[in-house]
């Protein structure tokens, strides 16, 4: 594969452009059927929801007729008598028309599996089904205080036996008050049949595998498929599920083949809460027909996007690959000759600009047959500049020894701190040394201007100790402190000082070269800024004095560093100059 690749620059292309095109296209189809699952979904939630809301609405309209039987009966005059007579004056006539009251009231709700009339004390409770037995255990057992507060309560699911045998039924409690007094007299029971209840919850199906749970408001079931048992908490059957916030909504149960939608919707005026549980793989396998029709889709993209790819690759190349076997019959020892431009396109526009670079080439070739010839001059002065030191260094020497014997002090320190100066300068062509090195030079160089001026200068250095031992270019400090000496303290009345700053950071060694001569007005500042920012390579023409020494210090670290070491100046007129540079930790 590397080899077919490197063998030609248009099966590079080829490969390179269609998988550049291919990629997209899968992502395109992978993008489509994700959207599709995903409508998928959304529709599915939607038809849930509606479903919900349908069954909530049958259940709205239970819970209201129960309620509101619940009032009729309190308010009806035959059981607020019956309740408010002492219990010797109970009657067989007057319950037996209260049970047919109760039996013609139940018999048109198929939903009712019972009412019971339940007086305060020992008085027998009237129901329009004789009852056997019932496992309904009243919230005043947990709440002694509930109707105090609340007017009704609607039980969890439990048993009833009675002379039609036993049924699963949830349960309408009420406290009954007389109508006078408002005291309380007794309570109402309506049972509702759970069977009821539960065929119309299973009866609302989602999808093909999807179920409806109804939940009281402990998330207890009542009623749902046959399989989940009643009274049983939800998440008994779905641990870890979320919290269902808010009157309705939909959240997601599980991963990968096991993933579910939840959908759920609370039941208005009453504290149950209907939840649709849809398996993911409901949706998922509507998705294959869009997974089937992307995939073909896809694949006869790549396949129509090959074939143009290898059509306009062969027309692309083909003036390329002329020019190739041109170039490579043509002799590397002699000039290079000019192609023909048959287009005008980017391939004629590329051999236009080869016969300019042919043409550049002869000239750059004579420059640099130049430039070995001025450099082999250059070596040779350099060369002879070497030897005349060690003869000045001798010379300096004797001198120094005749002055320490003629006892004359001062001359003997200046010869030697000039014969120190020298020595540094020229270190046989070495650009870089330490920085202490460099304040030592610098300080050879201000003890030679000390004894020469003397009363004149206070020189000062404050380096941060790690700073000694860093490199740096040699001969950036000397003529700074030379500048602000002509420049700075000649100029001005009495003694002046010089302070060198040197110190270390994250970002560099920082210098400064500060001093409190006369300092520059505005305009020389500026003036001096404009010619510290030309190029220091390509201008010509300047003069030898005026800052020629900040010049040739910013231009070499300009050249050494870059732009980000150049000279960075300030000056106040009467107070003083502040010279700056940060050079790179090496």
């Amino acid at each position: 594969m590397k080899r077919w690749l490197g063998k030609s620059l248009k099966h590079k292309l080829s490969l390179l452009i269609i998988i550049a095109t291919m990629v997209p296209l899968l992502f395109l189809g992978l993008f489509s059927y994700n959207m599709a699952g995903g409508i998928t979904e959304e529709k599915a939630k939607i038809s849930g929801m509606n479903t919900l809301r349908l069954l909530d609405a049958y259940l709205v309209t239970m819970v209201k007729d129960v309620e509101n039987m619940s009032l009729f009966l309190i308010g009806h005059s035959g059981v607020q008598s019956y309740l408010k007579s002492p219990e010797r004056d109970s009657n067989y006539t007057q319950q037996t028309s209260i049970i047919s009251f109760l039996t013609n009231l139940a018999f048109s709700k198929e939903y009712i599996a019972n009412i019971i009339i339940e007086p305060l004390g020992a008085k027998q409770s009237i129901s329009h089904k004789s009852l056997i037995r019932s496992e309904f255990i009243d919230i005043t057992e947990r709440s002694p205080e509930y109707y105090e507060e609340y007017p009704k309560w609607w039980s969890n699911v439990h048993r009833q036996w009675t002379s039609d045998g036993v049924r699963q039924v949830v349960t309408l409690a009420r406290p009954i008050r007389s109508t006078d007094k408002f005291k309380r007299i007794g309570k109402v029971q309506i049972n509702v049949d759970q069977a009821v209840i539960a065929y119309q919850v299973r009866q609302a199906a989602l999808e093909k595998s999807g179920f409806v749970l109804l939940l009281d408001e402990n998330n207890r079931i009542i009623a749902g498929p046959p399989d989940m048992e009643t009274n049983l908490s939800l998440f008994d059957f779905y641990p870890g599920m979320e919290k269902m916030e808010g009157t309705s909504g939909s959240l997601n149960y599980g991963e990968g083949s096991d993933k579910k939608t939840v959908l759920y919707k609370a039941v208005s005026g009453v504290n149950w809460k209907l939840v649709g549980i849809i398996p993911a793989e409901e949706y998922r396998s509507q998705n294959q027909y869009v997974l089937t029709l992307t995939a073909v889709a896809v694949t006869v993209a790549m396949l129509l996007v090959m074939i143009l790819v290898v059509f306009l690759i062969q027309k692309i190349t083909k003036p390329l690959s002329t020019l190739t076997k041109f170039l490579k019959h043509s002799s590397p020892e002699e000039a290079l000759p000019a192609i023909p431009v048959t287009t005008i396109d980017e391939v004629g526009q590329l051999v236009i600009s080869y016969n300019r670079l042919s043409s550049r080439i002869v000239k750059l070739t004579e420059e640099v047959k130049r430039s070995e010839s001025l450099k082999k001059e250059a070596d040779m002065q350099a060369l002879q500049v070497q030897i005349n030191p060690h003869f000045l260094y001798n010379t300096l020497s004797s001198i120094q020894w005749l002055a320490l014997m003629n006892k004359d002090s001062k001359i003997a320190d200046m010869v030697g701190s000039l014969s120190d100066f020298l020595r540094f300068s020229l270190n046989n062509g070495q650009e870089y040394c330490a920085v202490h090195q460099e304040m030592e030079h610098v300080r050879n160089y201000v003890n030679i201007q000390s004894i020469r001026y003397p009363d004149k200068l206070i020189f000062h250095v404050h380096m941060d100790e790690r700073v000694g031992e860093q490199t740096m270019l040699k001969l950036l400090l000397q003529p700074l402190v030379e500048n602000a000496m002509l420049h700075g303290i000649l100029k001005r009345e009495g003694m002046g000082t010089i302070t060198i700053h040197a110190s270390l950071d994250e970002y560099g060694i920082h210098f400064a070269v500060e001093d409190d001569g006369v300092g520059m007005n505005e305009e020389r500042l500026s003036w001096l800024r404009a010619q510290l920012e030309v190029n220091p390579v390509h201008e010509k023409g300047r003069s030898p004095h005026d800052s020629y020494g900040l010049r040739n210090v910013n231009n070499r670290l300009y050249l050494h560093y870059g732009k980000e070491a150049v000279l960075r100046i300030e000056s106040t007129e009467g107070q003083g100059t502040r010279v700056m540079f940060t050079l790179p930790i090496l």
